[in-house]
C-alpha cells in the first residue's frame, strides 16, 4: 500500500527530449523506501541518480509510471501542494552546501521557517535546538559560511534540512566535497538521525564506503535498478 511507504515509485521511466535525441534517464523503476529505512544508492555518473533524487521531491515529473511519497501520489498534486510536501515533509543536503554567503549559520537555518509562518522567537528557537542536534558550537552559528570548515557547513546545511521536522531526508553526494575523516564524521550524524530521530534517508553516493551505511544498497546503471544488497558493517568498520 502507497502510504506504508516513505517512498514509493511504480514502474517510472523518465525521457528527456523527443526522436532521435531523446534520452531514457531512468527505465523501469520500481522503487520501495521503508518508513525509517536507511537507503543508499549507487551508479556511475549519468545513471539516472539525481533525475531519481528530482522525481522522488516533486521537482520533476515521470514520463510515465508514479511516484508516491508520505502516501501522496505526486501526479495528484498541484505545483503549490508538492512545494508544501518539500517544505514540510522532506529535507535535502547538497554536496555543495547551497548556504547563503551573506547569512550566519543561524540565519540559514532559521530560514526556511518563515515559509511555516513561524514568530521569530520560535524559528530561532528551533534553530538553534537543530544547529545543536548536529554539534555545531555557539561560536560557530554566529559566523558567515566563508568562515567555517567544509564539515560545519555541511552540518549548517543538515540542520537547515531538519528544522522543519522532516521526515524523509533525501542527500546527494553529501561527502563528496569534504576529506574523508569529516566525511566519516557527517555520515555518522546522518546514521545517528536515522536511528535516534527515526527519519527515512535516501543517500546518493559514488562512494562504497558511503553507501555502505544504508540497511540497503540500490545500484543504478542506463537508467535501471540492475542489483539490490544488504551493505556489511565491515564496510563501515574501517574508513577509506
Amino acid at each position: 500500500m502507497p502510504n506504508s511507504a516513505a517512498v514509493l515509485l511504480e514502474r517510472v521511466h523518465k525521457r528527456y527530449g523527443t526522436g532521435p535525441q531523446a534520452v531514457d534517464a531512468l527505465n523501469d523503476v520500481n522503487l520501495r523506501v521503508a518508513p525509517e529505512e536507511f537507503l543508499s544508492i549507487m551508479g556511475p555518473s549519468g545513471c539516472g541518480k539525481t533525475t531519481l533524487l528530482n522525481l522522488i521531491a516533486g521537482i520533476d515529473t515521470p514520463t510515465s509510471g508514479r511516484v508516491w511519497v508520505a502516501g501522496h501520489d505526486l501526479a495528484q498534486l498541484s505545483d503549490d501542494a508538492r512545494s508544501d510536501l518539500r517544505l514540510q515533509h522532506i529535507g535535502f543536503v547538497f554536496q555543495s552546501f547551497n548556504l547563503f554567503p551573506t547569512f550566519t549559520a543561524e540565519e540559514n537555518v532559521t530560514w526556511p521557517l518563515e515559509f511555516l509562518g513561524l514568530h521569530w522567537r520560535e524559528a530561532r528557537k528551533r534553530a538553534d535546538a537543530a544547529l545543536a542536534e548536529v554539534g555545531l558550537d555557539d561560536g560557530a552559528r554566529r559566523r558567515r559560511p566563508a568562515g567555517l570548515s567544509g564539515g560545519e557547513q555541511q552540518r549548517v546545511a543538515i540542520a537547515r534540512a531538519l528544522v522543519t521536522k522532516p521526515r524523509l531526508l533525501m542527500a546527494d553526494e553529501p561527502t563528496g566535497n569534504l576529506d574523508s575523516k569529516t566525511g566519516q564524521s557527517i555520515l555518522d550524524l546522518m546514521q545517528f538521525l536515522n536511528r535516534e530521530e527515526h527519519l527515512s534517508i535516501v543517500l546518493v553516493s559514488h562512494s562504497l564506503f558511503a553507501a555502505a551505511y544504508g540497511h540497503r544498497m540500490v545500484e543504478l546503471r542506463d537508467g535501471r535498478v540492475v542489483r539490490e544488497s544488504r551493505p556489511s558493517l565491515d564496510c563501515i568498520a574501517g574508513a577509506p
